[in-house]
């Protein structure tokens, strides 16, 4: 079997980075965006119950930091399909040896790389372009009775975006800020 993946390693135990390895000829491309049988060896062991596509305009704009909770915790599999971002996961795995850790990665349509984010991880991005388009391939399908979220610009996370914010949505903008006894989520 030929791989169509490389797993590229994080410092968070579970989040993987997959590069992912095109076939080309004269006409162009061919490449699997996502593969069961692959992902099976990061954890990944159930369906796809949905697929998201979005379009972020600006440049500077951060989307998250979003998650599902029990019994809807979800697998992402994120990819960008144009422009570029940068790419946030947040551990926050109850008692995780890197909880409250972040991890960020360049995801671009060029270097063709997709982030595997397991269940108990926030998640969001910064687009460094216009006019980005990313997928995402979930394991459980949306429930907003599951819904968490952080604040982007919590001060707990010391995340450093690495453009200005020009915009947010207000949703983001209004999580609240993480509290000293919160202990994390059970996954």
């Amino acid at each position: 079997m030929t791989l169509r993946f490389d797993l590229l390693s994080t410092p968070l135990a579970g989040l993987h980075l997959l590069q992912r390895k095109p076939l080309t000829d004269a006409r162009g491309y061919l490449q699997r965006l996502f593969d069961a049988e692959e992902l099976l060896a990061c954890g990944w062991t159930q369906a796809i119950a949905q697929v998201n596509h979005t379009q972020t305009l600006h440049c500077g704009s951060v989307r998250g930091l979003h998650l599902q909770l029990p019994p809807q915790s979800e697998m992402k599999l994120i990819t960008c399909l144009r422009g570029e971002v940068w790419d946030v996961a947040v551990d926050l795995r109850k008692k995780s040896p890197t909880f409250l850790h972040w991890h960020a990665s360049l995801l671009s349509a060029e270097n063709k790389r997709s982030y595997l984010i397991p269940a108990g991880f926030a998640h969001g991005f910064q687009a460094l372009t216009d006019e980005v388009e990313m997928m995402y391939c979930h394991s459980a399908p949306y429930a907003p009775s599951c819904e968490m979220g952080l604040n982007p610009l919590d001060q707990a996370l010391a995340i450093t975006w690495p453009l200005a914010i020009t915009e947010m949505s207000d949703k983001d903008r209004h999580w609240p800020m993480l509290e000293s006894q919160f202990e994390g989520v059970s996954v």
